[in-house]
């Protein structure tokens, strides 16, 4: 991904980044990120469904206390464009007995997600952007953050 990464920020409208979100669990976590891409206009509302669906089979949990829910192959059919959310939840969520504080929702047309995973990858393997992520308070923190995957 020399030649240009993914622009995360491209895909994320500043509605969309929801710093101050609270769940009680990790389905509502789920819920609370496909609602946000539903208003975001990318998806159906069946696929908050295909997302719960991919979580029941394997687990979005990824480490750095981030989450990324997204949508099974079946779901695809909901999406109406790529788009991400970024969900913090400042008191957390357990997510099958890991600490979550970040959820970045994905829907993505075709393999567009792998290039939206390798690229938050990216992010959270870094230990200072995947803290950076977890207690960013703007909006501005979070594209900062998002749109520089591709400097090293």
């Amino acid at each position: 991904m020399s030649d240009g990464t993914t622009d995360l920020t491209a895909l994320l409208a500043e509605s969309s980044i929801r710093l101050s979100e609270s769940a009680a669990s990790r389905d509502d976590a789920i819920r609370l990120a496909g609602a946000a891409l539903v208003e975001a206009g990318a998806v159906d509302a069946s696929y908050v469904d295909a997302m719960l669906e991919r979580e029941q089979s394997v687990s979005t949990y990824v480490g750095e206390g981030v989450a990324i829910p997204h949508g099974t192959l079946a779901g695809k059919d909901s999406v109406r464009q790529d788009a991400l959310v970024v969900l913090r939840f400042p008191e957390g969520v357990d997510w099958d007995g890991n600490h979550v504080s970040v959820a970045v929702g994905i829907a993505a047309k075709g393999n567009g997600h792998i290039a939206l995973l390798s690229a938050l990858a990216e992010v959270l393997m870094d230990p200072d952007k995947a803290a950076a992520l977890r207690s960013a308070e703007t909006p501005a923190a979070v594209y900062e953050l998002l749109s520089d995957t591709d400097a090293d």
